[in-house]
């Protein structure tokens, strides 16, 4: 007797920093068909057979969200979900996957397309509120301890200000410059550089910079 398979869908959360708004944004976009066609949902596709998750995690941020492949600058797994009655199609599991994105890559993607801040998602399709709620503990989790993740988030070279500002958009909380600087200096492959930004406009101490001495690598 044959046995049905489960559909395997793969939701993900692409984030960005976006260094102006000091805040990390999340893309959204309708949905073109039923169910729920129109409304707002995380970019996500089926798993095609055979295909790896990451895979199809590139597929649905440049399908869905049209974000060019070179933009995209990492991705890892999150949690799954099993809700039996998540997809009014029938039993579907949903692999959630975080990719990070180099906003200075976007040429603004196609127009129904919304970057929202991650405190401020509206409400979505399907049980991606619960997605974004179970999984946003889970990226504050990852920074500062996941270097795919982090240097996904700030790219290839940061100041302090930025660590500062990202860390207080993912957490709710401004850290203590020093004690940030000391989980910096801990992590494997970031370096603090001789360079300093540009002077702050209200005075003070321009920011370090800081340097992954590390390829980054999506498909890694």
């Amino acid at each position: 007797m044959a046995i049905e398979s489960t559909p395997v869908s793969v939701d993900v959360l692409a984030v960005r920093f976006a260094c102006v708004a000091r805040a990390v944004m999340i893309g959204i976009a309708p949905r073109a068909h039923d169910p729920f066609a129109g409304e707002l949902a995380l970019p996500g596709v089926l798993l095609g057979m055979g295909e790896r998750l990451r895979a199809a995690a590139l597929r649905a941020v440049t399908g869905k969200l049209g974000v060019p492949a070179a933009a995209v600058t990492g991705f890892g797994q999150l949690v799954t979900f099993d809700e039996p009655s998540r997809d009014p199609r029938g039993p579907t599991l949903s692999v959630a996957l975080w990719a990070t994105v180099d906003g200075a890559q976007l040429d603004g993607g196609p127009a129904p397309v919304r970057w929202v801040p991650l405190d401020g998602v509206p409400h979505l399709a399907f049980d991606h509120d619960r997605i974004v709620a179970d999984c946003r503990p889970l990226l504050r989790e990852r920074l500062w301890r996941d270097p795919d993740f982090s240097a996904g988030l700030l790219g290839r070279e940061f100041t302090t200000a930025q660590a500062l500002d990202v860390t207080e958009a993912l957490t709710g909380v401004r850290p203590y410059p020093a004690n940030l600087g000391r989980t910096l200096v801990r992590l494997p492959g970031l370096r603090r550089t001789e360079r300093h930004a540009a002077a702050l406009p209200r005075g003070g101490r321009p920011p370090s910079v800081w340097n992954w001495d590390r390829d980054l690598d999506p498909a890694g």
